[in-house]
């Protein structure tokens, strides 16, 4: 089975390219999310990355989901993640991603029309 519960399980032979990666994939992960969370953890995936249940593995998986979950769900987390995960992904152009309307940014519409009236 596929999902972030398979991820530690099963073998993870030294030398097997980029199989590892696949295992990573969540069961009801879009193809198009995990196109682009796919290349993420590739780009940033080293050799103590691959080990299976290491610290380095989790903490990727960890940073890959927080990028996905900001780019196509529009999610925020605190300024230090946000600018390591952006950091990670840099060189990564996503297509057709959805455009999100912040919180802030609808209060501070709301807060000009009150100033112009």
């Amino acid at each position: 089975p596929r999902g972030l519960g398979a991820a530690y399980m099963g073998p993870n032979p030294a030398g097997d390219g980029e199989a590892w990666v696949e295992r990573l994939r969540a069961e009801c992960e879009p193809e198009h999310h995990w196109k682009y969370r796919r290349e993420f953890l590739l780009r940033n995936g080293g050799e103590e990355s691959r080990e299976e249940e290491g610290a380095e593995l989790r903490r990727l998986i960890s940073f890959s989901m927080v990028w996905a979950n900001h780019v196509f769900l529009g999610c925020r987390y605190p300024p230090e993640v946000m600018e390591k995960v952006m950091d990670m992904a840099a060189g990564i152009t996503v297509t057709n991603a959805p455009t999100h309307t912040l919180r802030d940014d609808l209060v501070s519409k709301v807060k000009r029309r009150a100033v112009k009236k």
